[in-house]
Formats: C-alpha cells, sequence, structure tokens
C-alpha cells in the first residue's frame, strides 16, 4: 500500500504539472477567463490530493496499513478523477453538466481526509 499511493501521488503530481501547463500555454489563448479559472482550480485541487497521498503513503510507512489508510488514499484518487476531471472537461468543452459531477469528488476529498483523521484519532500512540 504504502509504495503504490507513493507511486500513484508522484505520478498525480506530475500529472498536474503537465495539465497545468498545458493549460497556462496552450488554452490561455482558447478558452475564456471564466473558464481558465475552472480549470486552474483543477488543477490546485489535482495537486494538493496527489500530495496528500504521498502523505498517506510516508504515514503508512509509520503506522502500518490499514484500512482507513487504503480508503483514505482510495477517496483522494476517487476525487482527483471526479473533481478535477470534471473541471477539465469543463472548461474545455463548455458542457455544463459535468458540474453535477464536481461534488462528488469533492466529497471524495472530504472522505478521504476524514479516514485519515479518524486513523490519527484511534491511534494509541
Amino acid at each position: 500500500m504504502q509504495r503504490r499511493f507513493m507511486a500513484w501521488g508522484a505520478l498525480l503530481a506530475m500529472l498536474s504539472v503537465g495539465i497545468g501547463a498545458f493549460g497556462a500555454h496552450m488554452l490561455k489563448t482558447v478558452i475564456s477567463e471564466e473558464h481558465l479559472q475552472v480549470y486552474e482550480t483543477g488543477v490546485h485541487y489535482h495537486m494538493v490530493h496527489a500530495l496528500g497521498l504521498i502523505l498517506i503513503a510516508l504515514v503508512a510507512g509509520q503506522w502500518g496499513e490499514s484500512a482507513r489508510l487504503r480508503w483514505a488514499g482510495r477517496l483522494l484518487i476517487a476525487g482527483i478523477v471526479l473533481f478535477s476531471g470534471s473541471l477539465y472537461v469543463l472548461s474545455i468543452t463548455g458542457i455544463s453538466i459535468l458540474g453535477a459531477i464536481t461534488p462528488l469528488g469533492g466529497v471524495c476529498f472530504i472522505a478521504g481526509w476524514f479516514c485519515l483523521a479518524w486513523e490519527a484519532f484511534s491511534r494509541k500512540s
């Protein structure tokens, strides 16, 4: 679990940088300022939660593996796909119905952080 989440976190962070650079250099002249802000929000949350995965990997190395840590990582990955992914597609295509998917990703982020907190509070030392 530790190596898997570390690898996913690093790959997703790398992808976030690439997607951010694509937006900054290729989309700036193609999409509206409003859509570019939506895109940048996706990139921001993508990177923060990729770093969250790396944190979960480090915590798993320190505390040992657990179901809550596993769920925390899975939920952050799902959140990146649903939240950031829907914002990327929405900003590029303008298909506003995709905005209905974004809150599901936000719920995954919240649940993932909750699982990490729950694991921390349940530790004896």
